[in-house]
């Protein structure tokens, strides 16, 4: 079969890497990819947003099977889009989209079906949010309730620093329209645990748990970024936080969804904060998550394309995901100065130290070809190395090594991914 995958990051990078283990697979297209996948697949030049391009070139190359897992085409109805052409496509229609594209309708979903989250409020008006915050305690978290990249989540310690954040979200519109709207919720403390699942619109099958790490320094220090590393699994995910899990969020989630007309097909990213009081939905996606794709699909056993078209079909019921009992350790090295400011075009050198290692990935998120066919940065986040290991501290230290064969001018990495795993060896 024909494939084509939508999308050119790090997460992408994995998806195709996993599509490709599929023996279902004959031909792997993505658009517009980037130059880690254009070593997989054939890439072609279409915007991820440019649906008409997007249908007509899976119309013309009778592609079998789209994908996407970027949050913004699904938003804006990539799914339909295909299904209204009769193509095939693996995602999350827009009416069930809006669980990510809008943390208000979410957060309200969470409390209208008995979900566990943080208490909340929600303004669309800045002056009746900065009165709300006189009252609120400290600290406080803000978040802007559309679409930010991961990035649109402000944690703030002070009175000063949250009203400072209200400007920022809603008055300096630094996320554009995503900042319109804001929730405001109460400070939730804990270990944050990514779960991803597979779901049909009735159905879930969970993938292995695993953990991101946003802030930019060591020591969760600086702005947060888009995840500058992850592992998996946590073994701060036991089997009673599973066994609550499944019973006050994953099912929940999934019968809210439907009950209110938008069942959830595609993945479904559960973002947990295991508190005191026990665990907490800190927010939905809609998709893989990045980079905690990097760390969960070099360990599905199973046939990705099976799962998929079990999932468009109703028929998730009949598959059972396999996961390796390992683990993987991921870390993002990004280009100097993200995410502010940073320079493109470096060039990239010791990508061929990844060639014929098994167990060992380098996943392109922000690259390119310059005019003499050389690897270059062209974004923020430039590579995610991932190490697989039989235990966590193997795979650590794998992955770290494994980060000494890539350079590039200006490249910074943290240096203590993974290291709440300390804590329980």
């Amino acid at each position: 079969m024909k494939v084509l995958l939508v999308g050119g990051g790090g997460r992408e990078h994995a998806i195709a890497e996993a599509i490709n283990r599929s023996p279902q697979v004959d031909k792997l297209y993505c658009a517009p990819g980037n130059a880690g996948i254009a070593k997989i697949a054939e890439c072609v030049k279409i915007g991820t947003m440019d649906f008409e391009a997007l249908t007509a070139f899976a119309a013309d190359n009778e592609i079998d099977l789209t994908v996407c897992s970027m949050d913004d085409p699904l938003c804006a109805g990539i799914v339909d889009a295909f299904e209204a052409k009769g193509l095939r496509i693996f995602g999350t229609p827009a009416n069930a989209a809006i669980i990510e594209g809008s943390k208000a309708f979410s957060k309200d979903l969470m409390k209208k079906y008995g979900i566990p989250t943080a208490a909340y409020e929600i303004f669309d008006d800045p002056e009746k949010a900065l009165a709300y915050l006189e009252t609120a305690k400290m600290p406080i978290v803000l978040k802007a309730s559309g679409l930010a990249l991961g990035k649109g989540v402000l944690i703030c310690n002070t009175l000063d620093d949250a009203k400072a954040g209200v400007a920022e979200l809603m008055m300096d519109k630094k996320f554009g329209d995503a900042g319109s709207k804001i929730v405001i919720e109460e400070f939730m403390t804990g270990r944050e645990v990514s779960v991803l699942a597979f779901a049909d619109g009735k159905t879930y099958k969970l993938m292995s748990s695993s953990q991101d790490h946003k802030r930019a320094g060591d020591g969760d220090t600086g702005l947060n970024t888009g995840g500058m590393g992850t592992f998996s699994p946590s073994p701060f995910y036991t089997e009673e936080v599973d066994d609550y899990c499944r019973k006050n969020i994953y099912q929940k989630t999934m019968d809210a969804m439907a009950a209110e007309g938008r069942p959830f097909r595609g993945v479904l990213y559960f973002g947990l904060m295991l508190t005191p009081d026990g665990p907490r939905v800190l927010e939905y996606n809609t998709r893989f998550g990045d980079p905690e794709t990097q760390v969960v699909l070099p360990r599905l056993k199973s046939d990705i394309i099976e799962i998929m078209q079990a999932c468009i079909d109703g028929k998730l019921d009949s598959v059972d995901p396999e996961f390796e009992d390992n683990a993987a350790v991921c870390v993002v090295i990004a280009s100097g100065g993200y995410p502010g400011s940073y320079e493109k075009g470096k060039v990239i050198t010791g990508l061929e130290n990844f060639d014929g290692k098994e167990g060992y990935y380098c996943f392109h998120a922000g690259t390119a070809f310059n005019t003499d066919g050389e690897t270059v940065t062209s974004g923020g986040r430039v590579l995610g190395v991932t190490a697989l290991g039989d235990t966590l501290i193997e795979a650590r230290a794998n992955a770290y090594k494994a980060a000494e064969w890539v350079h590039f001018d200006g490249e910074y990495m943290r240096h203590d991914i993974g290291k709440a795993i300390d804590a329980v060896k």
